[in-house]
C-alpha cells in the first residue's frame, strides 16, 4: 500500500514508519505540521524543523503545514495537509506513531475515515520498554531534545541513548512512575541515525536551556547530514 508518515522528528513517528516499510509497504511522502503553541494536543514541538533533514536522509518528498495550535481547530490543518499527500502522492493511508494517546489517535482516525485513508498505527500499546530496547536493538540513534520529569535532569539532553539509559529509565519508573517511552511528556526525542537514513543528522551547535532542577531543553543552532560511512 502507498502510505504517507505524519512524521514529528521523534522516535515513535519514524519507527512506525520503518515498521511500515519493513512489512513492504511504500512510503510516498512524509508529512508534518509545525505548531505555533507549544503546548499542542495533537502535535510535537521541539525542534520539529528538523523533519526536513529526515526527508532529505530517506530521500522522500516532505509535505509541511503550520497551525496556530487551536484545539480542535489545529485539525483542520492536519486535514488539509493529508487532502494534499493524497492529491499529490494518490496514497491510500496513514501511518502514525500513537502508542496511548487515544485523543490523538481518534482525530486522526476521524480525518482518514473523511479522507478514505486507512490509518495505520503499528505501535499502538506497545509496551514502553519494550519499545525503547527495539528502536535500539533496530540500529535507531536517538538524542533527548527535552526533559520534564523528576528524577530527569539537563544531563541527558543532547547525547545517544543507549542500553544503559533504558535500564536507567525502567529504575526511573519504578521509583518516581515515569514512562519508559516518554509518553506522558517526561521526554522528547530526535532520531539522528536510522535504517530508514542514507546520511545521519549531526548537531554540532546547541545551546541546553534549564527551566528547573527537572525541566530542560535543547535548542538545535545548527544540524547537518553527514554520510554513513
Amino acid at each position: 500500500m502507498k502510505l504517507a508518515a505524519l512524521v514529528s522528528s521523534g522516535k515513535d513517528s519514524l519507527f512506525a514508519t520503518y515498521l511500515m516499510k519493513k512489512k513492504g509497504h511504500e512510503i510516498a511522502c512524509l508529512v508534518t505540521i509545525k505548531s505555533r503553541n507549544k503546548s499542542s494536543y495533537m502535535f510535537h514541538t521541539p525542534n520539529v524543523g528538523l523533519v526536513r533533514l529526515q526527508a532529505e536522509a530517506m530521500n522522500l518528498p516532505l509535505i509541511t503545514w503550520t497551525t496556530a495550535g487551536v484545539k480542535e481547530a489545529e485539525l483542520l490543518d492536519l486535514k488539509a495537509a493529508l487532502k494534499q499527500a493524497k492529491r499529490e502522492f494518490s496514497i491510500k493511508g496513514i501511518i502514525t506513531g500513537a502508542i496511548e494517546s487515544t485523543y490523538q489517535r481518534d482525530r486522526i482516525e476521524g480525518i482518514c475515515n473523511d479522507l478514505s485513508l486507512k490509518c495505520l498505527s503499528p505501535l499502538w500499546h506497545i509496551g514502553q520498554e519494550k519499545e525503547m530496547r527495539a528502536l535500539l536493538r533496530e540500529g535507531f540513534k536517538i538524542i533527548l531534545v527535552s526533559i520534564a520529569a523528576e528524577g530527569l535532569d539537563a544531563s541527558w539532553l543532547g547525547r545517544e541513548i543507549t542500553g544503559h539509559d533504558v535500564d536507567k529509565l525502567v529504575e526511573l519508573n519504578k521509583g518516581y512512575g515515569i514512562n519508559i517511552a516518554g509518553e506522558g511528556g517526561e521526554f522528547e526525542s530526535l532520531v539522528v541515525d536510522c535504517p530508514l537514513f542514507s546520511k545521519r543528522i549531526e548537531v554540532p551547535d546547541h545551546e541546553v536551556v534549564e527551566e528547573g532542577k527537572n525541566t530542560a531543553y535543547l535548542v538545535v543552532k545548527g544540524a547537518k547530514l553527514v554520510g554513513n560511512d
